[in-house]
């Protein structure tokens, strides 16, 4: 509780200040955050002012961060206009209705390792020395290569600012939920250095006590972040950057044996994940511009079950994996309005798991090249092209055309074309798992013939009834043995208005055409009666939809936003099949089977065709105070086929649509001391069958002491 009278205390206060203060423009320009000097890095690879990107790029500065009381990426992502979160192996974020596997999470310019069947966790990543996150909606591979198909999350983190300063936060909340963290900044005049620590732990909640099992099991987690700067010379620059992340989790589950005995069984795992990224650049001229990096990442899991009885081993598993890239990129500003910018590297990655035979390793080499020209005043054109050549796979080529036109003071127009892929993963080309209790098989497509022979051989491949022949079917081995990277074109037009000065209203109409998506099939039918399963590139998609934003001051200090995403996500072979009259359905009442109505397709899974929020932030930097409070709402969509048809077609194959609220409110002191309250969820909505990553209401309240020069 006493969080919440804090939290009152310190909302209702900015509010009677703002009854009470006079007007203070500055306030307004920071509180808008999105100024017309704000710079982005993400869209060009380049330094490039917001409002001239001719692609739609979302920015999330530090102060809307530090407003809303964020800890975590996921709860920045969540509450941004045609980002959704959904839950699948991790929380992962769905952009332009693509799945998570289609987006590439960039930490300083640098890929992010370690996903789970496609999702990187969100929550991997702490944001208490964030500067600002970047998201680049569309297709980037024309920059980026594999994985930034839907776009890219680019989370640019601090660099060291002149003179010598901290700070030390805590924060304590609901489920004993408590933050422990600082930052540690210093620069003279050829060093600089920047400092991140943080621990992260929760008790965990339950939303569903009767199943015996934490949904949320307890947790700490370790987060360490720097970076080293040191002007080598008049024109040289060196930068020496690191991350270590390591997470701790323990429950205890309840198993089912074959025998259908029940035994309690604990769980512990760890993840951790790890980089280093020296980065040296070089002026060579007021016109050339060069830049070479070395990455080098590792991420490891490792969970071990025993009995919790007896002591003796359930299970256990681990994952391990590398990625390392030495990169080149020159800029070269052939004319004050023409900039070129070629590059190229060379990346090898790694895996050695549980699942997988052997240690597995993966290569490519690629080039990119960027022409970024303004012709005439106010038109700008930025085209560009990379190609990836893999040993896995046949090589990709990803153009990209983009444009913006400044066609009034108050009107901009943009659009974009481009193509995107999504490279096999190291599960699609080699996994070779076998479920022991279940009884079926998975296997990569590098297995997946040796493995099915095996079986043969072993006779536990079942056999035609009729003609006594093998049930393997050639066909899909032959399409497992030609795997591909999936692919997207994609479009983007829209407006940038910003009529009387005070409104800021973008509008962005999106399609993406994708094509070669990988999905799992089943190759073989064991004598158990489960299957053999593999991958292959079939199904063909889209997406499309529009995206709205808008910002007004109402007041000095006092800012409304709002923004709103329509998308229809559909399966086009199901499509085909609904105008065919080849899909039905069985009443469940009256028990009659049915033809489905193209109509009555809602598309694929796990889409909202109507999502949006409303957003109010206040600050006074003056009196110190800063207030905010967030609506978020995400329409219904699809969760799972019930009636067997394998579509979504039935109003019960739902998830209802819903609001999560969040207010938060802080008091500065002294320019020193920050206190802050907050509460997340506040109508206190759950879904506990269907949506796991809500817990409920969530208090919290902070304190941020700031140390050294201001």
């Amino acid at each position: 509780m006493a969080c919440v009278r804090l939290c009152l205390l310190l909302l209702t206060a900015p509010l009677a200040a703002l009854a009470q203060r006079p007007v203070a423009p500055a306030d307004t320009v920071r509180l808008r955050g999105r100024t017309l000097g704000e710079v982005v890095v993400t869209a060009t690879r380049t330094e490039k002012a917001l409002t001239e990107v001719p692609i739609p790029v979302t920015v999330v500065s530090k102060a809307q961060i530090q407003a809303m009381g964020s800890l975590r990426l996921n709860d920045v992502l969540s509450e941004q206009t045609g980002l959704t979160l959904v839950a699948d192996h991790g929380r992962g974020v769905q952009l332009q209705g693509l799945n998570p596997e289609y987006t590439l999470i960039l930490v300083d310019g640098e890929p992010l390792i370690g996903r789970t069947a496609g999702t990187l966790e969100l929550s991997r990543l702490a944001v208490g020395n964030i500067e600002r996150v970047e998201v680049v909606k569309g297709p980037a591979s024309a920059l980026w290569g594999s994985e930034a198909l839907a776009g890219v999350v680019n989370i640019i983190t601090q660099k060291p600012q002149p003179g010598t300063r901290g700070d030390v936060r805590l924060r304590y909340g609901s489920n004993r939920t408590t933050d422990l963290g600082g930052t540690f900044n210093t620069k003279g005049e050829r060093l600089g250095l920047t400092v991140f620590a943080n621990r992260y732990s929760s008790q965990g909640y339950t939303l569903q006590p009767e199943s015996g099992t934490a949904t949320v099991p307890p947790f700490a987690s370790y987060t360490g972040q720097s970076r080293l700067t040191y002007r080598v010379g008049e024109h040289t620059n060196l930068s020496v950057s690191g991350r270590y992340f390591i997470e701790n989790q323990e429950s205890t589950m309840p198993i089912t044996g074959e025998d259908g005995t029940i035994a309690d069984v604990r769980s512990k795992g760890r993840q951790l994940d790890y980089s280093v990224n020296p980065v040296l650049t070089h002026t060579f001229s007021d016109k050339l511009f060069g830049t070479a990096r070395f990455y080098h990442a590792g991420y490891r899991t490792k969970e071990d079950y025993t009995y919790t009885t007896t002591g003796a081993p359930y299970d256990a598993s681990y994952f391990h994996q590398t990625f390392t890239r030495p990169e080149a990129q020159l800029d070269w500003q052939l004319h004050p309005q023409h900039l070129l910018t070629v590059g190229g590297g060379y990346l090898t990655e790694t895996v050695e798991a549980t699942r997988y035979d052997q240690r597995q390793r993966m290569r490519s080499g690629y080039g990119f090249v960027q022409d970024d020209w303004s012709p005439v005043s106010g038109l700008n054109l930025v085209a560009g092209a990379r190609y990836d050549g893999h040993s896995q796979y046949r090589g990709q080529l990803s153009p990209k055309l983009s444009g913006r036109y400044q066609a009034l003071p108050w009107l901009a127009v943009r659009g974009s074309a481009g193509r995107g892929f999504r490279a096999p993963d190291f599960r699609q080309l080699y996994l070779n798992f076998a479920n022991p209790v279940v009884g079926y098989s998975v296997f990569g497509t590098h297995q997946v013939g040796e493995k099915v022979a095996q079986l043969a051989a072993q006779n536990q491949i079942a056999r035609d009834a009729a003609t006594g022949e093998l049930l393997i079917s050639q066909t899909l081995l032959d399409q497992a043995s030609s795997l591909t990277a999936e692919s997207s074109r994609a479009y983007n037009v829209g407006v940038q208005l910003t009529p009387g000065n005070k409104l800021n209203l973008t509008v962005n109409l999106f399609h993406n055409d994708l094509k070669n998506l990988i999905e799992t099939a089943a190759v073989a039918q064991k004598t158990n009666g489960q299957s053999v399963y593999s991958y292959r590139n079939v199904s063909r998609a889209y997406t499309q939809g529009a995206e709205a934003e808008a910002s007004y001051p109402l007041l000095p200090g006092l800012t409304l936003s709002a923004g709103y995403q329509y998308l229809i996500a559909k399966d086009k072979a199901v499509v085909e099949r609904l105008k065919n009259g080849e899909v039905y359905r069985r009443d469940p009442t009256s028990l009659v089977t049915e033809r489905v109505p193209v109509g009555d397709y809602g598309g694929l899974y796990n889409r909202s065709r109507h999502s949006g929020n409303v957003k109010l932030f206040y600050q006074d930097m003056r009196r110190g105070y800063s207030a905010s409070l967030r609506g978020i709402y995400r329409g219904r969509y699809g969760l799972q086929d019930r009636n067997g048809n394998q579509i979504l077609d039935a109003d019960n194959e739902y998830v209802a649509g819903y609001w999560v609220w969040n207010l938060a409110a802080s008091k500065t002191l002294r320019q020193r001391y920050t206190v802050q309250a907050g509460i997340d969820n506040a109508l206190n909505f759950t879904d506990a069958a269907n949506i796991s990553t809500l817990p409920g209401r969530q208090y919290y309240a902070s304190l941020v002491v700031a140390i050294g020069q201001k």
